[in-house]
C-alpha cells in the first residue's frame, strides 16, 4: 500500500498450504508475511526462499510458545525451553529474518511469580540475538507480570523489543494500554480485533482470543492508529488473523465459510483502512 507496507501472518486455518499462501498474499496486495512455527510444522527455510523469490518482506518469525512457562522454572525443562528459543533466533539469523517473536508466559488460573531463573534465560536469548543482529520481540499475552519483569530487567538490551498484539490487549490484558507502557520499544505488530473478556465475572481463558478482522470487534481502531503514530512505529503493519472459531464459539465461522481468496481480499481491505488511519494520525503528529 502507498506509504505503508502491509504483512499478514501465514496460517494453517486459511485452508491452503503455507507455500501457496505467499503468492496469494502477494496477488491480494500484501507486501509481506510472517512465519509462525509455534507447532514446529512449518518448513521455515522453504517459506523464506519463496518469499525472497516473490520479493516479499518477512516481518518476523514466531517461536514456539507452549514451553514459555517452563522458562521460569528451575531445572532441565527450563534450560531446554531456553535452548529452543535460542535455536529460533539462530534460525532467523540464517534466514535473514529480522525479528523473533516470543511469548513470555502461557497459562491461566495460576499465581504469577516471575523468577530470576526466567529473567536469566530470556536474557541469555536476548544476548544471543544481539550477537547475531536479530531482534527479540516480547509479546503481550496472559501473564503480563512476566512481560513487565522482562521489559524492566532487559531494558539495557538493545536487541529486545515489544510485539503489540491488539487483540490480546483487549482480552488477556483487560484493555490496559500496553502501547503506553512499551510503545517506545515496539518493533512488530500483531493487529487483530477481539470482543474482550466474555465471562461476566471476568475470568479469562484462551477462548477469549479470537483474532477477528479489524472493525469486527470492540477495538478502537482510530485509537490504535493514534497510539501507533505516537509510538513512532516505523515498520510494516503485520496482521495476525484466524478464520476458525474457538471451541464453543462461532464468531469466526463466517470467515471460514468464505473462499480463501474472498477472505484475504476482505482482510486486505481492512488492513488498508487501518493503514489509512495510521498514516493520517502520523501526518497529524
Amino acid at each position: 500500500m502507498y506509504k505503508q507496507q502491509l504483512c499478514l501472518a501465514l496460517n494453517d486455518q486459511f485452508g491452503i498450504p503455507a507455500e501457496e499462501q505467499i503468492g496469494l498474499f502477494k496477488r491480494t496486495g500484501f507486501d509481506g508475511f510472517a512465519i509462525d512455527i509455534s507447532d514446529r510444522s512449518k518448513n521455515a527455510p522453504e517459506l523464506a526462499a519463496i518469499g525472497k523469490k516473490e520479493n516479499m518482506i518477512i516481518s518476523s518469525l514466531h517461536a514456539p510458545f507452549n514451553r514459555s512457562a517452563e522458562m521460569w522454572h528451575g531445572g532441565e525443562n527450563g534450560d531446554e525451553a531456553a535452548a529452543e528459543l535460542i535455536e529460533c533466533i539462530e534460525l532467523c539469523a540464517r534466514l535473514e529474518i529480522p525479528i523473533t517473536v516470543a511469548h513470555t508466559f502461557i497459562g491461566f488460573g495460576c499465581k504469577k511469580s516471575p523468577t530470576d531463573a526466567g529473567i536469566e534465560r530470556y536474557g541469555r536469548a536476548a544476548r544471543r540475538a544481539g550477537e547475531l543482529g536479530v531482534k527479540l520481540a516480547l509479546e503481550n499475552t496472559e501473564g503480563e507480570e512476566y512481560l513487565a519483569a522482562l521489559m524492566t530487567a532487559l531494558k539495557s538490551e538493545k536487541s529486545v523489543g515489544f510485539c503489540w498484539d491488539t487483540g490480546h490487549e483487549l482480552c488477556y490484558n483487560r484493555g490496559k494500554d500496553l502501547a503506553a507502557l512499551y510503545g517506545e520499544r515496539m518493533i512488530v505488530t500483531h493487529l487483530n480485533d477481539n470482543l474482550g473478556v466474555k465471562d461476566f465475572a471476568g475470568e479469562i481463558t484462551y477462548i477469549d482470543d479470537l483474532h477477528l478482522l479489524p472493525f469486527d470487534g470492540i477495538g478502537d481502531w482510530n485509537g490504535i492508529a493514534r497510539r501507533l503514530a505516537e509510538c513512532r512505529f516505523g515498520g510494516p503493519l503485520t496482521f495476525e488473523l484466524n478464520t476458525k472459531s474457538k471451541p464453543g464459539r462461532h464468531e469466526n465461522d463466517c470467515y471460514g465459510a468464505m473462499p480463501v481468496e474472498l477472505y484475504l481480499a476482505e482482510a486486505f481491505k481492512r488492513a488498508c483502512r487501518v493503514a489509512a488511519l495510521f498514516i493520517r494520525a502520523r501526518e497529524e503528529l
